[in-house]
């Protein structure tokens, strides 16, 4: 099967060009590398099977030729990690929504089915615990930079319903919980790969706010065989589905368990979110997924525990 990855040069991304080709898929990728590294992609570029293009999903000709020569098409790319967002609001909003409006678009034009990649970000900050996919949004201020990447991938998946339900257009949303694993860097906010990389240096951990938040870690490998098995499930067509794991962890044990792995001697700091991202940020408290859904249509069962994907985090660090 032909396959395109938009964003295949990222984290999660990288993770799925590997996995498809494996399984004897032709892989096509394009990526402008914003938040992805070459350097994800680059054992890859002499297998006959696997074609990369750098270039932006806003570039519509190049986009629309890419499209046409696929038979699927998993929509990864995407502005991610707070940082990031903070930094570049206006490209973020015309990435995610003007992007994904490009994918949609031509998908439709040749009827190619389309894996939505979407985020628990969407759940805003909502205290319902678990979320379910079908829960309410609770969202702050316009005036906080970090809610339009929440309400542009909301957009993004009213875009890909509506394709759905009026076109007919095949599609699949999948909304991740905090997917990690080695590749993963901290420059734009993520967490695991910020404190492996200090305490691996003896530098301080920096923990934002008062480390009581707690969020749930998925591997990598759990989190692509799942979306793999759902673009795949006729049955899952037109649905919305979590995917990571719901086993918690506060960030400030998280930082604890990181330094006792790495055996490190660096110290563990507080600073307040404000001072870290911008004045008024706000943070949830906690984020975790109901899993009932996926588990009933793929029978979805993570295989690593975090233990096990911190370790392979750390040995990805130290070589």
């Amino acid at each position: 099967m032909k396959i395109l990855i938009t964003g295949g040069a990222g984290f999660i991304g990288s993770h799925l060009v590997e996995k498809l080709l494996e399984e004897g898929n032709e892989i096509s990728v394009i990526d402008n590398l914003s938040t992805g590294k070459y350097s994800n992609i680059i054992h890859l570029i002499k297998d006959p099977n696997f074609k990369y293009t750098l270039d932006s999903i806003l570039n519509r000709e190049i986009l629309k030729k890419l499209i046409k020569e696929c038979n699927q098409v998993y929509h990864m790319a995407a502005a991610v990690g707070v940082k990031y967002i903070i930094d570049n609001p206006l490209l973020s909003l015309r990435t995610n929504i003007v992007g994904t409006e490009n994918v949609l678009e031509f998908a439709n034009k040749y009827k190619k089915k389309v894996l939505l990649a979407s985020t628990s970000e969407i759940y805003g900050k909502s205290n319902k615990m678990p979320f379910e996919e079908e829960d309410d949004r609770l969202l702050g201020s316009t005036h906080i930079t970090r809610w339009s990447y929440s309400a542009s991938k909301a957009i993004d998946e009213f875009l890909a319903l509506a394709y759905y339900r009026e076109k007919k257009l095949p599609i699949v949303i999948v909304r991740c919980f905090n997917t990690v694993g080695p590749r993963q860097i901290g420059q734009y906010g993520m967490v695991i790969p910020k404190f492996v990389r200090n305490a691996l240096l003896n530098h301080p951990i920096t923990v934002y706010g008062d480390g009581k938040q707690s969020r749930c870690f998925c591997d990598v490998d759990d989190v692509t065989d799942g979306m793999i098995k759902l673009m795949n499930c006729k049955k899952a067509e037109g649905g919305i589905f979590n995917i990571g794991t719901d086993k918690d962890i506060t960030i400030e044990e998280l930082a604890q368990k990181i330094k006792k792995m790495t055996n490190s001697r660096s110290k563990i700091e507080y600073i307040k979110y404000e001072d870290a991202y911008e004045e008024g940020f706000e943070d949830m408290r906690s984020r975790k997924p109901d899993l009932s859904k996926i588990k009933k249509f793929i029978e979805y069962k993570p295989k690593y525990d975090l233990d096990q994907v911190l370790e392979k985090i750390i040995n990805y660090f130290e070589k």
